[in-house]
């Protein structure tokens, strides 16, 4: 578990994302299309097209850090 401090904003892209893309080209996504700064300390959460997978885009203050989430069964709506 991975705490993360109160008052983070979550921001959910709409649509579907490539899950081939990396920690650089979600980055870039978010400063071009959301037009935010990924190091601010959001969260940035991208889907994939079957739903079943999702990344976690999120600047720490330290580092920049990508999760992936993987659904056995089921998908993420």
């Amino acid at each position: 578990m991975i705490p993360i401090p109160s008052g983070v904003r979550v921001w959910i892209a709409t649509g579907h994302t490539d899950m081939r893309r990396g920690m650089q080209s979600l980055a870039l996504t978010v400063q071009e299309s959301l037009k935010r700064d990924p190091h601010a300390g959001d969260l940035y959460i991208f889907r994939g097209r079957r739903g079943d997978l999702v990344k976690i885009l999120w600047h720490d203050g330290l580092g920049m850090s990508l999760y992936a989430k993987r659904l056995d069964r089921g998908r993420f709506i």
